[in-house]
């Protein structure tokens, strides 16, 4: 199938042994009750097979609904699937999965949410300090927050729990962008999606993260005050503003730098799009065309 033809949001891209495995929120069942995530696999970004059922709600699973923006890593010789998963009554939060192949299937790993339970998290992803320590970094959700945050959290070496308490690293007003909306609930605030971690070759981290602005949903990006995860982040212009975001960053086989994120954000219309990047000094920006 085509890239215009997979219903995802949330697209998260692992390339692995000469092939691309792309993640993503299943479009169909992303605002309600969900069982599952799936892969699809391709050799060059434009024809892909599946989708592959990769991860299916095993009997007792805790959650049933909101079954949201899986990234698959590989660490330390086993593939982990970060996800976020939500029931009545229970604090959205995101399980770590585990599994020895990109495909799957994975099972669960981590025992319920690593993120903190009486929060309303989403969204971790995973990153590896330069002295070997693992983090989860994750957004504390704006419907509790009031003002979005990404918060970094250092794990055990076997990715089974949290290993300490969270550090913010930022608020989504602290973007001169951002832009208030409003939940059905009656909650106004500031939105913060999908935080994604990128080191430059010059050493600088930067964070990929989404919200709201004037131009629609928008794929904001901060850099790290000292080059670790456990600062301050500052807000540098979005890279994409027009009604797309929740992205991450890859290389592909020749080593061009890519970024991919779900555009339009209007259900069902999402897909995901691929733009080639280039790294400018403490930024990453989108290639001309």
């Amino acid at each position: 199938m085509k890239t215009n033809e997979i219903h995802v949001r949330d697209p998260f891209v692992l390339r692995e042994g000469g092939q691309y495995y792309l993640y993503g929120t299943r479009g169909a069942t992303c605002w309600g009750k969900a069982d599952g995530f799936d892969v699809y696999v391709s050799r060059d970004l434009e024809e892909w097979d599946g989708p592959h059922a990769c991860f299916t709600r095993p009997e007792g699973f805790w959650a049933d609904r909101n079954y949201w923006a899986p990234e698959v890593h590989a660490y330390e010789g086993a593939y982990y699937m970060f996800a976020s998963f939500a029931a009545e009554g229970v604090h959205r939060g995101t399980q770590i999965l585990r599994a020895a192949s990109p495909m799957g299937p994975f099972a669960v790993w981590s025992a319920g949410p690593v993120t903190p339970r009486d929060w309303e998290c989403l969204d971790g992803t995973f990153y590896v300090e330069s002295d070997g320590t693992p983090y989860m970094v994750f957004c504390h959700e704006w419907v509790q927050a009031g003002d979005g945050e990404v918060w970094a959290m250092p794990l055990c070496r076997d990715l089974k729990a949290s290993a300490g308490e969270p550090v913010l690293l930022f608020r989504a007003s602290e973007a001169e962008w951002a832009k208030s909306v409003h939940h059905s609930s009656g909650v106004d605030g500031y939105v913060t999606d999908g935080p994604f971690l990128w080191k430059t070759a010059e050493g600088r981290l930067l964070c990929l993260w989404a919200s709201f602005s004037e131009g629609g949903y928008t794929e904001g990006l901060a850099v790290s005050d000292t080059g670790r995860v456990s600062s301050h982040f500052t807000q540098l212009p979005p890279v994409f503003s027009r009604d797309g975001g929740h992205g991450m960053l890859f290389r592909t086989e020749d080593g061009q730098l890519m970024l991919t994120l779900h555009n339009p954000n209007q259900s069902p219309r999402e897909r995901p799009v691929f733009y080639p990047m280039r790294e400018t000094g403490d930024r990453v920006e989108r290639m001309e065309c």
